[in-house]
Formats: structure tokens, C-alpha cells, sequence
């Protein structure tokens, strides 16, 4: 597989509802209430529910593991949560991911991800290093 520094690899949208996040909830063991409920988020301070940081971390990091396939592997995986993913309760959330190659070397590549929802990034820096087959 020929990469090059620069180079997008994939680039999906996906949407995010509060039934994402209850279907989350029950997979992780992660019932805080702020991940579903309006008036327990706004109680603590937040303006409304938030996605789990996790679901975002896991949902970012889907695109490469489509590029990828079988022709390598992920070896290490890092973010930043720098802002949160409010989810509203009819229209959801958007979560948008470019995946772009950062560094080519002789372990593989490190790519980097851009995550946004409504235009702001939600991760920093979210970077994949994988080992190629």
C-alpha cells in the first residue's frame, strides 16, 4: 500500500441520537444520567446531554478501521477530549471524520484525525498509528 504524507484515506459522517447513547450506556456500564437525561445534565452545569467521550473516541477511529481492513493493524490509539458532543433529544448530533496520513515510516503510518461536530473539533490530538501489512 502506497501512502504519502497528507493523503486522505476516509472521510465518513455519522450521525449520533440519544438512542446511540442509551444502546452506548448499556454496552460500556456507563448509565450517568448526563449521557440521557436534559435536566440532570443542565443540573451539574452542562447546557444538555452529552455523548459519551468514549462513543466519540470509538466512532472516530471506525474510518481507519474501514480503510484498514486486513492489510495491517492499529497499534496504538490516543486523543484529546477537548470539547463535548451535545446530543439533542430530536435532532441528534453529526459527527464528521477525516482520517489523513501524518507520518510514513518503517513501523507504518501515523494518521491523523479531524473530528467535528458543528464545525468545532471535539478531539485533539487523535492520532492512529498502524502497522501495515
Amino acid at each position: 500500500m502506497s501512502l504519502a504524507v497528507g493523503d486522505v484515506v476516509a472521510k465518513k459522517t455519522f450521525h449520533v441520537t440519544r438512542d446511540s447513547l442509551v444502546r452506548y450506556a448499556g454496552a460500556s456500564g456507563d448509565f450517568n444520567a448526563i449521557h440521557y437525561r436534559d435536566d440532570v445534565a443542565q443540573s451539574v452545569g452542562l447546557p444538555g446531554v452529552l455523548a459519551h467521550g468514549m462513543l466519540t473516541m470509538g466512532i472516530a477511529v471506525q474510518p481507519v478501521l474501514d480503510w484498514l481492513g486486513d492489510r495491517g493493524t492499529v497499534t496504538d490509539y490516543q486523543v484529546r477530549f477537548t470539547r463535548p458532543v451535545l446530543v439533542a433529544a430530536a435532532e441528534g448530533a453529526d459527527l464528521t471524520v477525516v482520517a489523513k496520513v501524518g507520518v510514513v515510516d518503517d513501523a507504518g503510518a501515523r494518521i491523523d484525525l479531524t473530528v467535528t461536530f458543528n464545525g468545532d473539533t471535539v478531539l485533539g490530538k487523535a492520532q492512529v498509528r498502524v502497522s501495515l501489512a
